[in-house]
């Protein structure tokens, strides 16, 4: 009994947390008019931040792997029936979520059970902060354009999602390990990879590629380091 209030504790926590999110987003949209892609990023932001609450909870891979099914799932309707403007934008054909949702599953697998829940924050963390702030940025503030394999990009995003991953990176490997010099090589390495990842966006692919090999680039190149 004890055992299955330890699970079901985090677990309502974690949904309370999302039905908070989405609500919140909601509202912003139908009732102050908020732009929908703005309140696509407080949910892709918002959500990603589930993984720590999961790493402090030190909720069992099995539930995560579960809500990554069911938010796949929920993202495919979502994709032909527009349940959660909020979440996918109106109008907007993109396979995002659902990638997103698929990472979370993947670096779950990958990570979570040998225990380096770190890899997998860093992972999701870089997507959520780095990417998200990349695109409010680029579409502000973004005066020098590129385009890459078809997806178009600025190059003030393109800094910002490389500063920003980097914070995020360093910022978990000195919280997980001690301080080496070598971090700095890591994080810039890995940082660079995951803005160079994130120039091919299309159909929203960014959202699986750019968190499950940042995440391993990061994890195999502290491998070798170490």
């Amino acid at each position: 009994m004890t055992l299955v209030f330890q699970q079901i504790l985090p677990i309502s926590l974690v949904g309370f947390y999302l039905g908070i999110l989405i609500l919140i987003s909601e509202i912003l949209r139908r009732y102050y008019r908020a732009n929908s892609e703005i309140t696509r990023k407080i949910v892709h932001i918002g959500a990603g931040q589930v993984i720590l609450l999961a790493w402090w909870l030190n909720i069992p891979s099995y539930l995560i792997l579960l809500a990554s099914l069911g938010a796949s799932m929920v993202a495919i309707i979502s994709y032909f029936l527009p349940i959660l403007p909020s979440v996918n934008g109106v109008g907007r054909k993109s396979l995002g979520t659902l990638f997103y949702a698929l990472s979370i599953g993947i670096l779950t697998v990958l990570f979570w059970d040998k225990s380096l829940p770190q890899f997998t924050a860093i992972g999701i963390l870089v997507m959520t902060w780095g990417d998200a702030s990349a695109a409010l940025i680029g579409q502000k503030w973004g005066k020098h354009k590129y385009q890459f394999l078809g997806s178009k990009k600025s190059w003030e995003g393109s800094l910002t999602m490389m500063l920003v991953s980097a914070i995020v990176i360093l910022s978990i490997l000195c919280f997980v390990y001690p301080w080496h010099n070598y971090f700095i090589l890591i994080t810039l390495s890995t940082a660079i990879l995951a803005t160079f990842l994130e120039t091919f966006s299309i159909i929203g692919i960014d959202n699986l590629t750019v968190p499950v090999f940042s995440a391993l680039f990061c994890y195999y190149l502290l491998q070798l380091f170490s």
